[in-house]
């Protein structure tokens, strides 16, 4: 059963996948801020929950060699009130301080076999759990990241085509003034024709 955190990056996956690509572009994207915002925010709020859930799996390890560690002591415990019960019973002594010993021998091994294993189990328990968790955020950085990189770009594309229309109409304009100045010179000779017709009557 996956997480709700990889439920999430999967959701954001899917609407990015999901947005119209921006005119005349394979690579860009339209992207709802509060879409996005809403997956983003939800991210941020699930995924300490869920590296606290791996931390306790970690914790674990503690509690199988614990259980380990009992169950060797009880071994021990065992063997050595075999070795008082053989040392009572037996007349020989020496046979009976040799059968303790080798009582003893084994639950020390046996103990250190379940000791070694435990930990063995527990570091894998442990070292799973850190390289899911690894994956699991460089999976989500890699997410964050192209989507930051795609609202930047989209941004500068957009502040260069506002750029672009600012000079093309800065151009049109000038273009109209000296439109302007001629109509208004014409208007002057003609000023000046009538002015030259009144003085010669």
């Amino acid at each position: 059963m996956s997480s709700r955190i990889e439920q999430l990056i999967d959701e954001i996956e899917d609407y990015i996948e999901s947005c119209k690509p921006k005119f005349m572009s394979n690579s860009e994207i339209i992207v709802n801020k509060d879409d996005i915002d809403e997956l983003l925010r939800e991210l941020r709020m699930k995924t300490p929950d869920e590296i606290k859930r791996y931390q306790k799996i970690i914790s674990n390890k503690e509690a199988i060699l614990n259980d380990a560690r009992n169950k060797a002591e009880a071994l021990i415990n065992e063997a050595t009130v075999q070795t008082h019960e053989l040392i009572n019973e037996h007349e020989i002594m020496q046979q009976a301080y040799a059968q303790a010993n080798e009582v003893v021998t084994m639950a020390t091994r046996q103990a250190q076999e379940i000791l070694d294993n435990a930990t063995i189990e527990a570091n894998n328990v442990r070292a799973a759990a850190m390289q899911y968790m690894d994956d699991m955020l460089a999976h989500l950085e890699n997410v964050v990241t192209s989507a930051s990189q795609s609202a930047s770009s989209n941004y500068d594309n957009l502040l260069g085509s506002l750029n672009q229309y600012r000079d093309i109409i800065i151009s049109n304009r000038n273009e109209l003034h000296p439109v302007e100045d001629m109509v208004e010179g014409l208007e002057m000779e003609t000023e000046e024709e009538d002015a030259s017709d009144i003085d010669v009557i």
